[in-house]
């Protein structure tokens, strides 16, 4: 498998230089995405990286979908999100990853009732970069959040 983005922020993340990092749970790490359009879009980074959820077997896929519903349950805790998507797509980054987005109700309708890469367009996406600055409160709220489910 190329190297892609992917194995690029897993590798980022075992070397302690990946900000968007919120903590490494069992199966990988859990990031802040890199634009917070949403507030608390998160991804699951599986670390070792692998190309796709088929490719895991047993309890090596098992648990990357329980830490992925765990994030999805730690971001229902702190955000005021009333609903959690969960994509794992794979057309772009040919490299497994899991997108957790927080949905709100402040959403415009005709965005909220679609999936996020469906109703926002690449520039709305791009509109909010991640700032460590302003969003390590957020990142320490996730984390401890994860913690106190595992």
């Amino acid at each position: 498998m190329k190297s892609t983005l992917i194995h690029q922020r897993v590798e980022a993340a075992r070397q302690g230089n990946n900000q968007t990092v919120i903590c490494q749970m069992a199966s990988g790490w859990a990031v802040l995405g890199d634009s917070q359009f949403i507030a608390g879009y998160c991804l699951l980074l599986p670390d070792p990286v692998v190309l796709d959820l088929n490719t895991l077997q047993g309890k090596q896929r098992q648990q990357f979908l329980n830490d992925m519903t765990i994030l999805g349950d730690a971001l229902l805790e702190v955000t005021q999100a009333y609903l959690i998507n969960y994509e794992i797509l794979g057309n772009t980054e040919r490299a497994l990853h899991a997108h957790i987005f927080p949905r709100y109700m402040s959403e415009l309708e005709n965005c909220r009732k679609f999936p996020v890469f469906v109703s926002y367009s690449r520039e709305q996406r791009n509109s909010r970069p991640f700032d460590y600055q302003r969003d390590k409160t957020l990142m320490k709220r996730i984390e401890t959040a994860i913690r106190n489910r595992s």
